[in-house]
């Protein structure tokens, strides 16, 4: 079965690198056939697989503690400090993952960018508390600002959302490209989670980036732990937003924050940049009619889900109860939610649409749904959903006086 990697690798040499079919074939090891069917499929394939342990796990730490003191330790002598009797395969590829997180630091070489090719994405934690509604506030952990910066033009984008949650993540990430307008060929994260991890050395990305990545016909490159000037632009943005966008300003709401933000984007892509000569106004056409086109289709993110609706007629997304029209009680519902809006379908229509609250442990209702199931309950009280064949009928009573042997004095 064609794995996700290698349909989004298929996609992406047919879209960004203009690679015909039978030289795909010949470069992914594959047949034509199974490139065709990977060009043509709606999505990317599935595949599930239970999660297994390791015999390594319950050893990990000794192996920690000998690579923190000394970080060039061969494997063979980590097997004999800490009485390894199994086989050393296993155990080297654990040193191999583990060991780059201690030795000394890698410094990285100047890099040039050409235009179109590379954009650097991370996460931004500004250092204040939000107010999000109903009295609570949140604090630069659970702030998330998504920031992309292309190489060529060091055009600056940003959003906050809600979480870093890969649902919330690619679903701003998909917005900043929407505002930039294009695709660069190469996307560089960090080790964000969502995203993916560098496993022995090499780029492992999560199913759901494959499936972005895939739609977007783009590359996805993870660096290396504790290497930060590999993505120095996106890392001096951060700087830039801490020293220039933030001091001075308070916000009401996630809303007035991006409102803000968007407003000193602007003015800050505007500016002159010692390092390009110019601004980033100036570059940024350049720099996206290099870039990949937006794909025809829109890569699938957010929150989904389907479940029966409950007698309550509420769902849950995000540790919230939203409320759903209560004519959809007992039937299926789908639940979409993107950084805005929560809406929900029953057979097609919209039964529910509430703005997407950022609080925690709310109940948010819509007086619409509250009157409707009013109304129901009222209905179901009085009897308006008793058919007439659901009346009771009376016995004669004289019937039991036969039923007992009783004459109408009352003796047997």
């Amino acid at each position: 079965m064609l794995g996700v990697e290698d349909w989004a690798e298929i996609r992406r040499l047919r879209r960004a690198e203009g690679m015909p079919i039978k030289q795909i074939a010949r470069v992914m090891g594959v047949s034509k056939n199974t490139v065709k069917r990977a060009l043509a499929a709606d999505g990317p394939p599935k595949y599930g697989r239970a999660p297994q342990g390791s015999i390594v796990d319950a050893v990990e730490p000794r192996i920690r503690e000998l690579l923190q003191a000394w970080p060039t330790m061969p494997a063979t002598v980590i097997a004999e400090r800490i009485g390894w009797t199994r086989g050393l395969t296993v155990l080297k590829d654990r040193v191999r993952e583990l060991r780059p997180a201690y030795l000394p630091p890698d410094p990285a070489s100047r890099t040039a960018y050409v235009a179109g090719e590379v954009a650097q994405c991370d996460l931004w934690f500004p250092a204040i508390e939000l107010p999000v509604g109903f009295g609570q506030t949140r604090t630069s952990s659970r702030l998330p600002v998504l920031v992309m910066v292309t190489g060529y033009a060091r055009w600056l984008s940003a959003r906050l959302i809600p979480s870093r949650c890969g649902e919330d993540l690619f679903a701003g990430w998909w917005q900043l490209l929407q505002g930039l307008g294009a695709v660069p060929r190469v996307l560089v994260w960090d080790g964000e989670g969502a995203v993916g991890q560098r496993r022995r050395r090499q780029t492992v990305l999560t199913e759901a980036a494959h499936r972005f990545r895939g739609v977007l016909g783009a590359k996805i490159v993870l660096c290396d732990p504790a290497d930060p000037e590999a993505k120095g632009l996106v890392e001096r943005a951060n700087g830039y937003l801490e020293t220039s966008f933030l001091p001075g300003r308070s916000f009401v709401s996630p809303a007035d924050f991006n409102t803000q933000l968007g407003d000193w984007l602007a003015r800050a892509n505007q500016r002159h940049r010692r390092a390009l000569g110019c601004s980033p106004t100036e570059r940024i056409d350049t720099d996206r009619a290099a870039m990949l086109p937006l794909p025809p289709v829109a890569p699938v993110t957010g929150w989904r889900s389907g479940l029966r609706l409950p007698r309550d007629h509420y769902v849950r997304l995000d540790a919230n109860d939203y409320s759903v029209h209560p004519t959809a009680v007992g039937r299926r519902v789908e639940v979409r939610a993107d950084l805005d809006r929560v809406r929900a379908w029953c057979d097609g229509q919209l039964v529910a649409d509430h703005a997407r609250c950022w609080a925690r442990h709310q109940t948010i209702s819509d007086p619409d749904h509250l009157a409707a199931a009013a109304r129901l309950r009222h209905q179901r009280r009085a009897g308006g959903y008793r058919s007439a064949t659901d009346e009771v009928q009376l016995r004669c009573l004289a019937d039991y006086d036969q039923a007992f042997g009783l004459d109408d004095q009352g003796v047997a």
